[in-house]
């Protein structure tokens, strides 16, 4: 590596330290545009292209975003705070035109609405796992793209257990909702349940569904429901790191 280039990329991210500060310290708050490339270039004496590499490490940390007709401006996403202490828990959210989740988003003041697909198939091995299934045996999978305030926020997908599920409102390829949840209501409602969480990268095709800026992490949420004997559903939610608040609340 000559001396170029390390003076450039020893410029850039000096550049990039400089605006994070200012982004950190509230000078640049959320959704204000970044100085043009003309003004960086011009106050750190450096070429476009080392102001564009500066601007791309603080894309990378997820501080920046860029808009169409190259204007970069400090991330503004209004987070959810996503409570799953009360999610689908004791006496459940849901109405005949809202289920648990959009109620709860409702309640806060946002705009929630989920499209639905809906398809029958032989599970992946982590799911049959997941649901204690004999190989072989079919599941119903609902994939719900969730969306506030016209924005993807969650891509959430539930496998159901066949015996319990076909030939029964799950089946129905739009956005269901039932008083209780619609296990209930079928006669399989959730006795108890367990989450599991893992903090990742998205997969291109997540980064592609979510609209991610580069350098997004996402939580990936499995919630597992159990009936009396066996599980009646599992459920695996997928929601960036910049849109969610996580909270539990438990008793010690």
């Amino acid at each position: 590596m000559d001396s170029t280039t390390r003076d450039q990329r020893a410029t850039a991210r000096s550049i990039a330290d400089d605006l994070r500060e200012q982004i950190r310290a509230g000078q640049l708050p959320p959704g204000a545009a970044l100085p043009t490339t003309r003004e960086l270039s011009e106050r750190f004496g450096v070429t476009a292209k080392t102001v564009s590499a500066g601007i791309d490490l603080l894309k990378v940390e997820g501080l920046v975003v860029g808009e169409r007709g190259g204007r970069r401006r400090v991330r503004a996403d209004r987070p959810i705070v996503w409570n799953l202490t009360k999610f689908e828990r004791g006496r459940r959210r849901d109405s005949v035109s809202m289920d648990d989740w959009s109620t709860a988003i409702k309640e806060a003041g946002r705009e929630p609405a989920q499209i639905v697909t809906v398809a029958t198939e032989v599970p992946s091995s982590q799911v049959a796992e997941w649901l204690q299934l004999p190989p072989g045996e079919q599941v119903v999978k609902r994939v719900r793209m969730r969306t506030v305030d016209g924005k993807p926020f969650q891509l959430s997908t539930s496998w159901f257990p066949g015996s319990i599920a076909l030939d029964t409102p799950l089946m129905e390829p739009h956005d269901v909702s039932m008083p209780g949840g619609i296990l209930h209501s079928i006669g399989h409602p959730q006795r108890h349940v367990r989450d599991e969480i893992t903090v990742r990268m998205p997969s291109p095709e997540e980064s592609e569904r979510l609209a991610l800026p580069p350098g997004t992490p996402v939580a990936q949420h499995v919630r597992i429901g159990y009936g009396e004997v066996a599980p009646v559903r599992v459920m695996m939610t997928i929601a960036p790191g910049d849109r969610h608040v996580l909270v539990y609340e438990m008793e010690v």
